[in-house]
């Protein structure tokens, strides 16, 4: 019995001396700021968290970010941030620009926020990220270079206090031969002109029946010229798939449509595009269209929001012509609470592409399909919008609950559409790059087996 005793206190004085090993263990396994968290940052956060870009503070330093540790921590699990609003799960998954925190990442922050933010060796800090310059292009280093041609709109002031305005002026465009477009990016001119641009588009003006006649389109082309480029905020710009792209002619101008909003100080801007072209003689085959694909059946007017409900509008577009939808890009205002686009195909499958179910006014994302997964739809396939409101004190971006709420161009109106980029093609074209994706996607099951 003594040394069953004795046997037991020995056992027991042995774990309680092991335990502030078992301590310093977890201790060392508490995430640092240089090695754990700082390459998170890098690669999720510091696009916009820089000095002169559009997030409120840099987190490139331990020094700049150690203040913030806690509300970093709360937004990262909230999944606030970093702004990316897709519904896990449902739709496809796969995107070009995701910038959503993987759990193992979103652990890692949210652990090192939790146990005192430690700094870590700065030996094992990663190197800094050259990033462009404020006024640089986001596209220099993929390109090799500036844009090759800079449209700007002409300048505007918008005054402190002053209304909304809407600018719809012109800009010629100067080419003298047809070129192909292969990459878009669109701002404004200046850092305190994000405080005033609202959204920025640009219609494309130009005959095409020029284009159909020299070959370079075909004669059944969907609608012509259309939009060629919308800006928002959060947006960086567009980069056309291999093989497609955007047909600029001689004598081409764009019309603006540009919203400006109350800075709260006079403020003097312009909105730039850059426009990389495809190498003279280097013509894409397919020409991809952007257009606004609108969630109100019965048209804009029809949108009628009740004071302190939550409400729901569908439409359908029917698409004429086969093709593949490369990314698309919710549109609402304070009130927008969700957004879904569903493909309806001609057999009565149905198939969610994307639901934006945590929709944010100031986060207007451009969600781009990896290139395996961008849907290829026949013709006939309909596309259904869903939209859903929140007029309720519950939303927390709602300026006033208790008043009834219509489509309209000001901040305090609503909206609700999608803007839609697709390439369409012939059947006999459609058929071969449904074929070439099956094949791939079957190599790539047989290796992962």
């Amino acid at each position: 019995m003594t040394h069953r005793i004795v046997g037991r206190l020995l056992m027991g004085a042995l774990g309680f001396m092991a335990l502030p090993a078992t301590l310093s263990a977890q201790t060392a396994a508490v995430p640092t700021f240089t090695k754990d968290v700082a390459p998170i940052f890098q690669n999720k956060c510091e696009s916009c968290h820089r000095p002169d870009s559009i997030a409120p503070m840099s987190l490139q330093t331990y020094r700049e970010v150690r203040p913030w540790a806690r509300s970093i921590r709360d937004r990262v699990a909230s999944r606030n941030m970093p702004p990316w609003h897709v519904d896990p799960a449902v739709g496809i998954q796969h995107y070009q620009n995701d910038r959503s925190l993987s759990q193992k990442e979103l652990d890692t922050i949210v652990r090192w926020a939790s146990n005192g933010a430690p700094q870590g060796d700065p030996k094992d800090m990663p190197p800094a990220v050259k990033w462009t310059e404020a006024n640089g292009w986001n596209y220099e280093k993929k390109f090799g270079g500036p844009p090759d041609i800079i449209v700007r709109s002409p300048k505007y002031r918008q005054k402190g206090g002053a209304m909304d305005a809407w600018y719809k002026p012109i800009s010629e465009v100067p080419l003298t031969e047809a070129r192909w477009v292969r990459a878009i990016e669109m701002r404004p001119g200046t850092i305190k002109g994000r405080k005033i641009t609202h959204h920025a588009l640009a219609y494309l003006m130009q005959d095409e029946r020029e284009a159909i006649k020299q070959g370079l389109i075909s004669a059944d082309n969907d609608s012509g010229a259309g939009l060629f480029m919308e800006w928002a905020v959060n947006k960086e710009g567009e980069i056309m798939r291999p093989n497609t792209g955007k047909l600029l002619m001689p004598g081409a101008r764009f019309r603006w449509d540009i919203h400006y909003s109350d800075g709260g100080e006079d403020i003097e801007d312009v909105v730039e595009m850059g426009i990389y072209l495809y190498p003279k003689g280097q013509e894409p085959k397919y020409r991809t269209m952007l257009s606004l694909y609108s969630g109100i059946q019965g048209g804009n007017r029809a949108l009628d929001i009740a004071p302190n409900t939550v409400s729901v509008t569908q439409n359908f577009h029917v698409m004429r012509r086969a093709g593949r939808v490369e990314n698309f890009q919710p549109h609402m205002h304070l009130r927008g609470k969700a957004q879904m686009v569903e493909a309806i195909l001609p057999n009565g499958q149905m198939q969610v592409l994307g639901h934006v179910n945590r929709f944010e006014f100031n986060w207007m994302n451009n969600y781009v399909f990896a290139d395996d997964y961008a849907p290829l739809l026949p013709k006939g396939t309909i596309l259904r919008i869903t939209s859903w409101h929140d007029n309720t004190a519950a939303n927390k971006n709602n300026p006033d609950p208790n008043q009834w709420v219509g489509w309209g161009d000001r901040t305090v109106d609503e909206m609700a559409h999608i803007w839609i980029n697709i390439t369409y093609m012939g059947d006999e074209d459609f058929d071969r790059e449904v074929e070439a994706r099956k094949q791939k996607l079957a190599a790539t099951t047989d290796r992962q087996q």
